[in-house]
């Protein structure tokens, strides 16, 4: 866990995304220490995605800062921060669907050269996803949703990340599969990756983050810890389905 003394390994200060005349990101800040899980939960439209998206470097943003591990990346190409270990796991899973699952993993490290290390990196993973190794030779896109979201988790896990951003892991997959995904995650945090996870499933997310943020028409309204906010009468009337007492 985080001490308050530790440097963030990513900080956001108002920060703001356009799409033309429009402005989905409306100045927020936001930071994460290293071996943290926190969620960012709100609406469909609310700027989750987006804020993703220009961490990772693929969407630009209009103005503010993004600063990782101390340094300034407002301006980098995606490409250099998945080198300093920024990778993203994009909503729709992103997955090469004409390649072998093999293929798409091995897609994961192509920045790396040290081979020894690489292989030894796709025995962990198949070790946490077996059913990855079991179709390793299977064309991608025939598998299952759930079993392509594994295999983009996977993917994202070969560049040996620092920071992972997860965009809705869970987006209309079985339970039994949603558990092994979360399973991961629990996981991959504990061997210290910080992760940022959007998730409209609030009630799973704010189970296992550390604490979380809502985002709310392209603004953050409401922080806290998972604990905080599980019990905040607004989070649970507004994200988890839940409404006030009658007597």
């Amino acid at each position: 866990m985080p001490t308050e003394q530790s440097a963030p390994i990513l900080e956001l200060q108002d920060v703001r995304i356009r799409y033309g005349q429009i402005e989905a990101v409306k100045g927020i800040s936001l930071q994460l220490h290293r071996g943290e899980l926190v969620c960012l939960i709100g609406a469909n439209g609310a700027g989750k995605t987006s804020t993703l998206n220009a961490i990772a470097g693929t969407l630009p943003i209009a103005s503010g800062e993004l600063r990782y591990q101390g340094q300034s990346i407002t301006t980098q190409p995606a490409h250099l921060r998945v080198r300093q270990g920024v990778a993203l796991v994009p909503e729709g899973r992103g997955i090469f669907t004409r390649l072998t699952v093999e293929e798409n993993l091995r897609m994961g490290a192509y920045t790396r050269h040290e081979k020894q290390a690489v292989e030894a990196d796709l025995e962990r993973v198949y070790s946490m996803l077996p059913r990855v190794k079991e179709r390793l030779a299977q064309v991608a896109g025939t598998l299952s949703g759930g079993e392509q979201q594994m295999v983009a988790i996977g993917r994202a896990l070969l560049s040996r990340p620092k920071l992972l951003l997860l965009d809705e892991p869970s987006m209309g997959l079985a339970p039994l599969i949603v558990e092994k995904i979360f399973e991961v995650v629990q996981t991959v945090v504990k061997e210290g990756v910080t992760i940022l996870l959007v998730e409209q499933n609030a009630n799973l997310a704010l189970e296992f983050a550390q604490r979380g943020y809502v985002m709310d028409g392209g603004l953050i309204t409401i922080t806290g810890s998972g604990d905080e906010l599980l019990r905040d009468p607004r989070v649970r009337s507004a994200y988890l389905g839940e409404t006030e007492e009658t007597p």
